[in-house]
């Protein structure tokens, strides 16, 4: 059966994951293979021989860790996952192999090493706050003969796999016989897309990987940036795109999506820009002769403080799978942040499955309210110290022109609000035919952008009764505007906010998007 074609995929929807699954690419994973347990317990009394309390177990929960955790994802989501790692010849390396086994995932490419310790973490738990960590590191080393047989086995999983995943967590196994062989391979036999998530990405850059993820300390640490999680998110992000040179030469990367925990994610990407192919190729053309650095923001939803772990793999299996299968590399990232909130919201080592974001994506449109309680909401996130962005439109056959304006238009505060033209207003301004998608789904699909937090529909030409209701902050147009050219100006003024003229995006509009489709139907 021929693989669903993805390429042209803009928004997020439930039958994108189900395309996935579809698609089923093989990824072969190399890395550093651990064993996570959960302990449950509970504490009355202090041990007599320290001032620490005595912790009596109830119940203990063994899940795949590191690499290991990032191949179960993989194959929660669809793909055909082929998985290189040393583990002991133990009880933990026995019981990780198993488990491995269980969610489907190809383990001969596992090397079991005797005399070696199976790197296992376990935390103590008493009523779900972690007590304590006992980290199982092992003291002695792999042996070189180890690590020339995962070297061989890293490359034999590789062979003829859609794409290559490597999960470097730092212990120093990966950075020798296994990267010189990666690097060694003949063209021929390296998968057409390959993924680094280390800690350290400098020794990678000889790999000349496609895709990396570093979070923001990896950053920090690889080219000298302070972006701690302290500063605000417009100064962390403002620091990650003036740096963006630096960190796509130190990685020899194409693509960098840094990870910002809280504050989403930021991608770099090489894209060429003579014969002025930048305007229409996108963030998914391949590096020209000459380069321009362009962005694509993600927003995290936010969630409670929890014993939360393993949203880093999520996402990168996430990522893998959608640029594996096809997807758009900016709707792939939106993917991986979906694949993200999903976890961070769950106790303990998690995993996203293709049913677990069929179901939050199918969600989004509850981001599609009434007005009366629209104004509610807003109400709630100002008193939180909120700024309200406020921007609408048709947003008819969504669009690289639409997406990057709604990311401009996120900037520029906090919580942004898309108000959509109904079907009725969208005819009157744009003429028979028009709406090519209806309300519904116009919603539908801004709801699944992750810089959208909520959107409302409107059936007046002008917006300017909602915004009286409303109330926003701020109020963003495209820069085909000014300010004095719009009827929603004064309306925007009176109630105490201020009007924003964003960057025009040029040649994407609907209308030709339209026009072109239509001179193609025979």
């Amino acid at each position: 059966m021929a693989r669903p074609d993805l390429s042209a995929v803009r928004g997020l929807g439930p039958e994108v994951a189900r395309a996935l699954r579809e698609a089923a690419p093989v990824v072969s994973v190399v890395g550093d293979l651990v064993l996570d347990g959960w302990w449950q317990g509970t504490t009355e009394r202090m041990t007599r021989e320290a001032p620490a309390p005595v912790v009596e177990v109830a119940t203990r929960r063994y899940v795949p860790g590191g690499a290991a955790n990032t191949a179960v994802n993989l194959a929660a989501l669809g793909a055909r996952v082929r998985l290189a790692g040393l583990v002991g010849d133990d009880e933990a390396g026995r019981r990780l192999t198993e488990l491995l086994a269980g969610h489907g995932v190809d383990t001969s490419g596992v090397v079991r090493v005797r005399g070696l310790v199976t790197v296992a973490k376990n935390r103590v738990m008493v009523d779900d706050q972690v007590l304590i960590r006992l980290d199982d590191l092992g003291a002695v080393p792999a042996p070189p003969t180890a690590l020339a047989q995962l070297a061989e086995a890293a490359t034999a999983q590789a062979t003829g796999a859609d794409a290559e995943l490597v999960c470097d967590y730092g212990t120093g196994a990966l950075t020798g016989p296994v990267l010189d062989a990666l690097v060694a391979r003949p063209a021929a036999e390296r998968p057409g897309l390959v993924v680094v998530d280390a800690h350290d990405l400098a020794p990678w850059a000889r790999l000349r990987p496609d895709l990396v993820t570093p979070n923001a300390g990896e950053v920090a640490a690889l080219v000298g940036l302070a972006v701690g999680d302290a500063l605000p998110t417009d100064v962390r992000v403002e620091r990650v795109a003036d740096a963006a040179d630096r960190v796509l030469a130190a990685t020899g990367s194409q693509v960098v999506v840094v990870t910002l925990d809280h504050d989403g994610t930021m991608t770099l990407v090489r894209e060429p820009v003579d014969a002025g192919a930048s305007a229409s190729a996108g963030a998914d053309a391949p590096a020209g002769r000459a380069e321009a650095r362009v962005r694509h923001r993600t927003w995290a939803r936010r969630a409670s403080e929890r014993q939360a772990s393993g949203a880093g793999d999520s996402f990168v299996a996430a990522l893998t799978v959608g640029r594996a299968a096809g997807l758009p590399l900016t709707t792939s990232v939106d993917l991986a942040q979906a694949a993200a909130d999903i976890v961070v919201q769950r106790f303990g080592t998690s995993v996203c499955s293709t049913d677990d974001l069929v179901v939050h994506l199918d969600r989004t449109g509850d981001l599609m309210l009434g007005v009366d309680e629209l104004v509610r909401r807003l109400d709630d996130e100002r008193a939180a110290g909120r700024t309200v962005v406020l921007t609408n439109g048709c947003f008819d056959v969504l669009h690289r022109g639409h997406t990057t304006y709604l990311t401009q238009a996120k900037q520029l505060g906090d919580v942004l609000v898309v108000a959509l033209n109904d079907d009725a207003s969208t005819r009157r301004l744009k003429g028979p035919g028009r709406p090519i998608n209806d309300l519904a789904d116009r919603a539908g699909v801004l709801s699944a952008l992750s810089c959208v937090d909520y959107v409302t529909s409107f059936g007046t030409d002008t917006a300017v009764p909602l915004i009286r209701r409303l109330r926003p902050d701020l109020y963003a147009k495209g820069g085909d505007y000014t300010p004095q050219m719009l009827e929603e100006t004064a309306a925007v003024v009176e109630g105490g906010g201020e009007v924003r003229i964003l960057d025009y995006v040029s040649d994407h509009s609907t209308t030709g998007i339209v026009d072109r489709i239509r001179g193609a139907t025979p």
